[in-house]
């Protein structure tokens, strides 16, 4: 399961990025559903529409927003819940949905994803983000902030010693840190093709 913002023409029509959810329940084989396409996540909040586009969003070089999302196992029916900016609940992916997340989560990710088809035989002309790589740092690059897990106990502590993986540094990659006021963050993305990715 997870959840935060797609950029998708072929789902939404569009190139704008977009709040979304998606569930499976054995790692992509035969289960799935992205929003509210198919019976798995419950919406229980109509002021946040799943699908909807995001705004204000950043620009390179100007303002720049972040949208905080919380997801964390309810310890009495086990169903995984998710939250929107300030607390706001959305809805949750029912506990039934899952059989390796029973009890616990094993692994949590963050990260960008694109979908690379290959056309002409040549990488995809897709951005990551902003289309800037991690070394351009803030008001450039995109980024992942305060990264935190929940315990059993329900309680947040910073996520530490992650690790980081770029499939292909000349197309895409991601630079982690720490410090006192974004706590574990990361800075990724890239251009997709171009002279340093053919």
């Amino acid at each position: 399961m997870g959840c935060t913002s797609q950029v998708s023409p072929e789902l939404y029509g569009d190139s704008r990025p977009r709040l979304f959810t998606y569930w499976t329940s054995d790692s992509y084989q035969a289960t799935g559903c992205y929003n509210l396409l198919c019976s798995g996540f419950i919406q229980t909040n109509s002021r946040i529409a799943i699908g909807a586009a995001i705004s204000p969003v950043s620009s390179t070089g100007g303002n720049q927003f972040d949208v905080t999302i919380l997801i964390w196992k309810d310890p009495k029916l086990g169903n995984w819940w998710m939250s929107f900016g300030d607390s706001t609940l959305v809805g949750y992916w029912p506990n039934e949905l899952f059989t390796h997340l029973t009890d616990r989560a094993t692994m949590v990710e963050w990260g960008g994803e694109v979908v690379n088809s290959r056309p002409n035989d040549q990488h995809t002309s897709t951005q990551m983000g902003s289309g800037h790589y991690a070394e351009a740092g803030f008001g450039k690059a995109s980024y992942f902030r305060n990264l935190e897990i929940v315990d059993s106990d329900n309680s947040l502590s910073s996520a530490r010693d992650i690790s980081t993986l770029a499939e292909n540094t000349n197309c895409y990659n991601i630079k982690s840190a720490y410090n006192n006021e974004w706590g574990t963050h990361f800075y990724y993305g890239g251009p997709g093709k171009s002279l340093e990715c053919p």
